[in-house]
Protein backbone atom coordinates (compact mmCIF):
# COMPACT_ATOMS: atom_id res chain seq x y z
CA UNK A 1 0.00 0.00 0.00
CA UNK A 2 2.80 2.43 0.92
CA UNK A 3 4.63 1.69 -2.32
CA UNK A 4 1.42 2.38 -4.24
CA UNK A 5 1.09 5.76 -2.50
CA UNK A 6 4.74 6.60 -3.25
CA UNK A 7 4.40 5.69 -6.94
CA UNK A 8 1.25 7.81 -7.21
CA UNK A 9 2.27 10.53 -4.75
CA UNK A 10 1.55 13.51 -7.01
CA UNK A 11 -2.19 12.84 -7.56
CA UNK A 12 -2.58 11.71 -3.93
CA UNK A 13 -1.48 15.17 -2.72
CA UNK A 14 -4.64 16.52 -4.33
CA UNK A 15 -6.69 13.60 -2.97
CA UNK A 16 -5.63 14.50 0.58
CA UNK A 17 -6.64 18.12 0.00
CA UNK A 18 -10.10 16.85 -0.98
CA UNK A 19 -10.19 14.57 2.07
CA UNK A 20 -9.36 17.50 4.33
CA UNK A 21 -12.24 19.44 2.78
CA UNK A 22 -14.64 16.53 3.28
CA UNK A 23 -13.48 15.96 6.88
CA UNK A 24 -13.12 19.48 8.26
CA UNK A 25 -13.17 18.53 11.94
CA UNK A 26 -10.31 16.05 11.41
CA UNK A 27 -8.43 18.58 9.29
CA UNK A 28 -8.73 21.29 11.95
CA UNK A 29 -7.70 18.85 14.67
CA UNK A 30 -4.60 17.88 12.66
CA UNK A 31 -3.59 21.51 11.97
CA UNK A 32 -1.59 22.02 15.24
CA UNK A 33 0.65 19.03 14.40
CA UNK A 34 1.79 20.41 11.03
CA UNK A 35 4.91 22.15 12.44
CA UNK A 36 6.19 18.75 13.62
CA UNK A 37 5.65 17.34 10.15
CA UNK A 38 7.47 20.37 8.70
CA UNK A 39 10.53 19.76 10.86
CA UNK A 40 10.62 16.04 10.08
CA UNK A 41 10.27 16.56 6.34
CA UNK A 42 12.91 19.29 6.26
CA UNK A 43 15.37 17.19 8.27
CA UNK A 44 14.94 14.06 6.15
CA UNK A 45 15.16 16.02 2.91
CA UNK A 46 18.35 17.80 4.01
CA UNK A 47 19.92 14.53 5.16
CA UNK A 48 19.93 13.38 1.56
CA UNK A 49 21.79 16.50 0.40
CA UNK A 50 25.44 17.50 0.67
CA UNK A 51 25.50 20.62 2.83
CA UNK A 52 28.54 22.12 1.13
CA UNK A 53 26.74 21.90 -2.22
CA UNK A 54 23.64 23.49 -0.72
CA UNK A 55 25.64 26.38 0.75
CA UNK A 56 27.36 26.83 -2.62
CA UNK A 57 23.96 27.12 -4.30
CA UNK A 58 22.77 29.57 -1.65
CA UNK A 59 25.82 31.78 -2.27
CA UNK A 60 24.99 32.17 -5.96
CA UNK A 61 23.52 35.41 -7.26
CA UNK A 62 20.84 33.60 -9.24
CA UNK A 63 19.18 32.12 -6.16
CA UNK A 64 18.74 35.54 -4.55
CA UNK A 65 17.46 37.06 -7.79
CA UNK A 66 14.86 34.30 -7.78
CA UNK A 67 13.98 35.16 -4.16
CA UNK A 68 13.36 38.77 -5.20
CA UNK A 69 11.10 37.62 -8.03
CA UNK A 70 9.28 35.23 -5.69
CA UNK A 71 8.55 37.93 -3.12
CA UNK A 72 9.09 41.59 -4.05
CA UNK A 73 8.09 41.35 -7.72
CA UNK A 74 5.02 39.20 -7.12
CA UNK A 75 3.95 41.31 -4.15
CA UNK A 76 3.93 44.32 -6.46
CA UNK A 77 2.06 42.45 -9.20
CA UNK A 78 -0.73 41.11 -6.96
CA UNK A 79 -1.14 44.43 -5.16
CA UNK A 80 -1.73 46.19 -8.50
CA UNK A 81 -4.17 43.47 -9.58
CA UNK A 82 -6.00 43.63 -6.24
CA UNK A 83 -6.25 47.41 -6.45
CA UNK A 84 -7.50 47.18 -10.06
CA UNK A 85 -10.16 44.60 -9.08
CA UNK A 86 -11.17 46.75 -6.06
CA UNK A 87 -10.60 44.05 -3.45
CA UNK A 88 -11.54 45.05 0.09
CA UNK A 89 -8.65 45.84 2.47
CA UNK A 90 -8.71 42.46 4.25
CA UNK A 91 -8.57 40.47 1.02
CA UNK A 92 -5.90 42.76 -0.46
CA UNK A 93 -3.76 42.26 2.64
CA UNK A 94 -4.24 38.50 2.37
CA UNK A 95 -3.20 38.21 -1.28
CA UNK A 96 -0.14 40.44 -0.83
CA UNK A 97 0.84 38.36 2.23
CA UNK A 98 0.62 35.24 0.05
CA UNK A 99 2.91 37.00 -2.42
CA UNK A 100 5.37 37.68 0.40
CA UNK A 101 5.30 34.06 1.57
CA UNK A 102 8.30 31.81 0.99
CA UNK A 103 8.14 28.50 -0.79
CA UNK A 104 6.67 25.45 0.89
CA UNK A 105 9.24 23.29 2.71
CA UNK A 106 7.74 20.31 0.93
CA UNK A 107 8.79 21.74 -2.46
CA UNK A 108 12.15 19.91 -2.71
CA UNK A 109 10.39 16.58 -2.10
CA UNK A 110 7.81 17.43 -4.78
CA UNK A 111 10.53 18.53 -7.23
CA UNK A 112 12.43 15.30 -6.60
CA UNK A 113 9.26 13.32 -7.30
CA UNK A 114 9.03 15.15 -10.63
CA UNK A 115 12.61 14.16 -11.50
CA UNK A 116 14.14 17.65 -11.27
CA UNK A 117 16.98 19.08 -9.17
CA UNK A 118 15.78 18.99 -5.55
CA UNK A 119 18.97 20.75 -4.38
CA UNK A 120 18.12 23.76 -6.53
CA UNK A 121 14.59 23.76 -5.17
CA UNK A 122 15.90 23.53 -1.59
CA UNK A 123 18.21 26.53 -2.14
CA UNK A 124 15.28 28.50 -3.61
CA UNK A 125 13.05 27.49 -0.68
CA UNK A 126 15.58 28.55 1.95
CA UNK A 127 16.32 31.87 0.20
CA UNK A 128 12.63 32.80 -0.06
CA UNK A 129 12.17 31.88 3.61
CA UNK A 130 15.09 34.06 4.68
CA UNK A 131 13.65 37.14 2.93
CA UNK A 132 10.18 36.48 4.40
CA UNK A 133 10.53 38.64 7.55
CA UNK A 134 11.35 41.73 5.48
CA UNK A 135 8.66 40.93 2.90
CA UNK A 136 5.91 40.41 5.47
CA UNK A 137 6.96 43.52 7.40
CA UNK A 138 6.66 45.63 4.22
CA UNK A 139 3.28 44.02 3.52
CA UNK A 140 1.96 44.92 6.97
CA UNK A 141 3.34 48.47 6.82
CA UNK A 142 1.54 49.24 3.55
CA UNK A 143 -1.60 47.10 3.75
CA UNK A 144 -2.44 46.65 7.43
CA UNK A 145 -4.25 49.37 9.37
CA UNK A 146 -3.41 48.17 12.92
CA UNK A 147 -0.10 48.88 14.63
CA UNK A 148 2.51 46.46 13.35
CA UNK A 149 3.89 44.29 16.14
CA UNK A 150 5.55 41.33 14.49
CA UNK A 151 6.45 38.39 16.69
CA UNK A 152 10.16 38.51 15.79
CA UNK A 153 11.15 36.17 18.61
CA UNK A 154 8.72 33.54 17.36
CA UNK A 155 9.95 33.98 13.80
CA UNK A 156 13.63 33.54 14.62
CA UNK A 157 12.88 30.51 16.79
CA UNK A 158 11.06 28.97 13.83
CA UNK A 159 13.89 29.99 11.51
CA UNK A 160 16.39 28.17 13.72
CA UNK A 161 14.13 25.16 14.20
CA UNK A 162 12.99 24.68 10.60
CA UNK A 163 16.00 25.91 8.61
CA UNK A 164 19.25 26.05 10.58
CA UNK A 165 18.26 23.22 12.92
CA UNK A 166 17.81 20.63 10.15
CA UNK A 167 20.92 21.96 8.35
CA UNK A 168 23.05 21.58 11.49
CA UNK A 169 21.49 18.19 12.21
CA UNK A 170 22.34 17.04 8.69
CA UNK A 171 25.88 18.43 8.97
CA UNK A 172 26.59 16.57 12.22
CA UNK A 173 25.02 13.33 11.00
CA UNK A 174 27.17 13.43 7.85
CA UNK A 175 30.19 14.33 9.97
CA UNK A 176 29.95 11.60 12.60
CA UNK A 177 28.09 8.71 10.96
CA UNK A 178 29.80 6.43 8.43
CA UNK A 179 28.67 7.36 4.94
CA UNK A 180 27.93 3.75 4.07
CA UNK A 181 25.56 3.36 7.05
CA UNK A 182 23.88 6.68 6.28
CA UNK A 183 23.49 5.82 2.60
CA UNK A 184 21.79 2.52 3.42
CA UNK A 185 19.43 4.30 5.82
CA UNK A 186 18.58 7.01 3.27
CA UNK A 187 17.99 4.46 0.51
CA UNK A 188 15.37 2.79 2.71
CA UNK A 189 13.49 5.89 3.86
CA UNK A 190 13.95 8.41 1.02
CA UNK A 191 11.12 7.06 -1.15
CA UNK A 192 8.69 7.46 1.75
CA UNK A 193 9.48 11.07 2.74
CA UNK A 194 7.09 12.24 0.03
CA UNK A 195 4.24 10.75 2.12
CA UNK A 196 4.78 13.46 4.75
CA UNK A 197 3.75 16.05 2.16
CA UNK A 198 0.18 14.69 2.28
CA UNK A 199 -0.22 16.23 5.75
CA UNK A 200 -0.11 19.83 4.50
CA UNK A 201 -3.11 19.91 2.14
CA UNK A 202 -5.08 17.76 4.59
CA UNK A 203 -4.37 19.94 7.63
CA UNK A 204 -4.66 23.37 6.01
CA UNK A 205 -7.83 23.06 3.96
CA UNK A 206 -10.12 22.83 7.02
CA UNK A 207 -10.31 26.63 7.47
CA UNK A 208 -11.54 26.94 3.89
CA UNK A 209 -14.28 24.38 4.57
CA UNK A 210 -15.43 26.49 7.55
CA UNK A 211 -15.82 29.48 5.21
CA UNK A 212 -17.62 27.27 2.68
CA UNK A 213 -20.15 26.18 5.30
CA UNK A 214 -20.76 29.80 6.34
CA UNK A 215 -20.84 31.46 2.91
CA UNK A 216 -20.52 29.20 -0.17
CA UNK A 217 -20.37 32.10 -2.65
CA UNK A 218 -17.57 33.84 -0.77
CA UNK A 219 -15.73 30.51 -0.54
CA UNK A 220 -16.06 30.10 -4.30
CA UNK A 221 -14.61 33.59 -4.80
CA UNK A 222 -11.68 32.72 -2.51
CA UNK A 223 -11.10 29.50 -4.42
CA UNK A 224 -11.03 31.36 -7.75
CA UNK A 225 -8.64 33.95 -6.33
CA UNK A 226 -6.40 31.23 -4.87
CA UNK A 227 -6.36 29.38 -8.19
CA UNK A 228 -5.55 32.63 -10.00
CA UNK A 229 -2.64 33.34 -7.65
CA UNK A 230 -1.14 29.86 -8.12
CA UNK A 231 -1.48 30.08 -11.90
CA UNK A 232 -0.04 33.61 -11.98
CA UNK A 233 3.02 32.73 -9.89
CA UNK A 234 3.59 29.52 -11.87
CA UNK A 235 3.19 31.09 -15.32
CA UNK A 236 5.28 34.21 -14.69
CA UNK A 237 8.13 32.22 -13.13
CA UNK A 238 8.10 29.74 -16.00
CA UNK A 239 8.18 32.53 -18.59
CA UNK A 240 10.94 34.36 -16.72
CA UNK A 241 13.19 31.26 -16.54
CA UNK A 242 12.25 29.65 -19.86
CA UNK A 243 15.52 30.77 -21.47
CA UNK A 244 17.45 28.77 -18.83
CA UNK A 245 15.98 25.48 -20.02
CA UNK A 246 12.89 23.43 -19.32
CA UNK A 247 14.08 21.82 -16.07
CA UNK A 248 15.10 25.10 -14.42
CA UNK A 249 11.94 26.85 -15.69
CA UNK A 250 9.61 24.16 -14.31
CA UNK A 251 11.53 24.00 -11.02
CA UNK A 252 11.24 27.78 -10.60
CA UNK A 253 7.56 27.68 -11.59
CA UNK A 254 6.47 25.02 -9.11
CA UNK A 255 8.68 26.49 -6.37
CA UNK A 256 6.94 29.80 -6.93
CA UNK A 257 3.48 28.27 -7.02
CA UNK A 258 3.99 26.50 -3.67
CA UNK A 259 3.60 28.92 -0.75
CA UNK A 260 4.38 28.19 2.91
CA UNK A 261 1.32 29.97 4.28
CA UNK A 262 1.59 28.04 7.55
CA UNK A 263 4.93 29.68 8.39
CA UNK A 264 3.67 33.13 7.41
CA UNK A 265 0.65 32.73 9.67
CA UNK A 266 2.90 31.50 12.49
CA UNK A 267 4.92 34.71 12.26
CA UNK A 268 2.25 37.38 11.79
CA UNK A 269 -0.89 35.64 13.12
CA UNK A 270 -4.00 37.80 13.37
CA UNK A 271 -2.19 40.82 11.91
CA UNK A 272 -2.81 39.17 8.54
CA UNK A 273 -6.53 39.80 8.95
CA UNK A 274 -9.59 37.56 8.78
CA UNK A 275 -9.21 36.74 5.08
CA UNK A 276 -5.79 35.11 5.26
CA UNK A 277 -6.55 31.69 6.78
CA UNK A 278 -9.55 30.96 4.51
CA UNK A 279 -7.48 32.04 1.50
CA UNK A 280 -4.59 29.86 2.73
CA UNK A 281 -7.00 26.92 2.96
CA UNK A 282 -8.36 27.59 -0.52
CA UNK A 283 -4.78 27.64 -1.85
CA UNK A 284 -4.27 23.99 -0.93
CA UNK A 285 -6.41 22.62 -3.74
CA UNK A 286 -4.72 24.41 -6.69
CA UNK A 287 -1.30 24.15 -5.01
CA UNK A 288 -1.44 20.38 -4.90
CA UNK A 289 -2.80 20.15 -8.42
CA UNK A 290 0.34 21.96 -9.63
CA UNK A 291 2.62 18.89 -9.39
CA UNK A 292 0.20 16.86 -11.52
CA UNK A 293 -0.05 19.71 -14.03
CA UNK A 294 3.73 20.15 -14.04
CA UNK A 295 4.30 16.45 -14.76
CA UNK A 296 1.83 16.66 -17.65
CA UNK A 297 3.47 19.85 -18.94
CA UNK A 298 6.93 18.26 -18.69
CA UNK A 299 5.79 15.28 -20.78
CA UNK A 300 4.07 17.56 -23.29
CA UNK A 301 7.23 19.61 -23.76
CA UNK A 302 9.18 16.43 -24.53
CA UNK A 303 7.03 15.77 -27.60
Amino acid sequence: MLLFLVRNSLPFMFVFAVLGFLLPSVSLAFFPFLPIVLFTLMSLTLLGMKQNELIKRLSSKGIWLYAMLHSAVFMGVVSVIGWWLAFDSDLLLAIVAVGATGSLFATPAIVRALGFDSLQAMAMTIATTLVLPLSIFITLIFFQTQSVKLDWGSYFIRLVVFIFGPMLFSFFVHRFLPEETLSRFLMKISPYTILLVFAFPFGLVGSFRVLFDQDPMMALNYFLIATGLCCLFFALSYLFYRKHGKAIALTAAITSGNRNVLLTYSIAGTLLGPAFLPLAGALQIPTYLLPVFTRWLNRSLLK
